[in-house]
């Protein structure tokens, strides 16, 4: 946990395994997040406090493939995550309840993010050109892609701004290689970046130039001022903020790790804080003081 300009960097997990995809619970008190804590080629979901205390797993049966993804309902009651088959390369959407062992089967879809009001989940579908960001109704389970591939082939890693008007997400519009060549490959990831977009598809900017190494796992800021996204320097993933208006970009962390996984940052902000009965800002903000101290 670090301070929106990077100071302040604080060890949640001490654990010798990888614990990754963290992402802020709709009040601020409980992160979920990702690890192998039981295994090296076994990942699952855990939950703990926000100051990195209580940490246990959101289920309690194992599987045999990986949970990972997570994004949390603003009730603060659900939460949706992929499961990849590693043997057989899958992957499911899929919706679970906290306390409950039974997850609902969703719609295909990857990188899941959920919206603001709690109606949709923003996520990516592929299709033989690419993958497209697609809106995933929960209630109807009806599909929208508001960015067609002739526009920008690949939409993937979503996230919404606190209002649920605009959309981040990583992109690329050059087409994959054919021939399966690793410098061809990395040459192609190296061109994915940083798009912003309005939910109904209007106004597409790119907000991270392409040229460079490759950057993706974008969140905006509460306010939608600012958007924090991973990018490679020296052979190690760091996270770097960008201020949407001025395109100032400021690197936050300089350690980072080796392997490219699910590290980007996120965001919690107690004015703009989803819970649906309307917030006391005072006793939030004194709240989050604490947590901090």
């Amino acid at each position: 946990m670090m301070n929106p300009d990077g100071s302040e960097q604080v060890n949640l997990t001490k654990h010798p395994s990888s614990d990754l995809s963290a992402v802020w619970s709709p009040s601020g008190e409980q992160i979920l997040f990702v690890s192998n804590r039981q295994g090296t080629r076994v990942r699952d979901l855990y939950i703990m406090d926000a100051d990195g205390s209580n940490v246990r797993r959101v289920f309690k049966r194992k599987i045999t493939e990986w949970r990972t993804n997570p994004t949390w309902a603003p009730d603060g009651k659900n939460f949706a995550y992929i499961t990849v088959d590693r043997e057989r390369q899958g992957l499911s959407l899929h919706l679970g309840t906290f306390g409950e062992e039974d997850s609902k089967l969703l719609p295909w879809g990857n990188s899941p993010a959920w919206s603001p009001d709690g109606s949709e989940i923003a996520c990516s579908v592929g299709h033989p050109n690419g993958s497209r960001l697609t809106f995933l109704n929960i209630r109807t389970r009806k599909r929208e892609q508001p960015i067609k591939d002739k526009i920008l082939l690949w939409q993937s890693q979503p996230s919404w701004s606190s209002t649920g008007d605009r959309i981040a997400f990583s992109g690329n519009k050059h087409p994959l290689p054919v021939i399966l060549d690793r410098a061809l490959h990395d040459a192609w990831m190296d061109k994915r970046s940083i798009y912003l977009v309005n939910r109904d598809g209007s106004g597409l900017r790119l907000l991270v130039d392409e040229a460079g190494p490759d950057a993706a796992f974008p969140k905006l800021s509460p306010d939608g001022t600012k958007v924090l996204y991973t990018q490679e320097i020296n052979g190690r993933l760091q996270i770097f903020k960008l201020e949407i208006t001025s395109g100032e970009k400021t690197q936050l962390t300089h350690g980072g790790i080796f392997f490219q996984a699910n590290v980007g940052g996120d965001w919690f902000d107690p004015e703009y804080t989803s819970l649906s009965v309307n917030p006391q800002h005072n006793m939030l903000t004194t709240n989050w003081g604490q947590l901090k101290k």
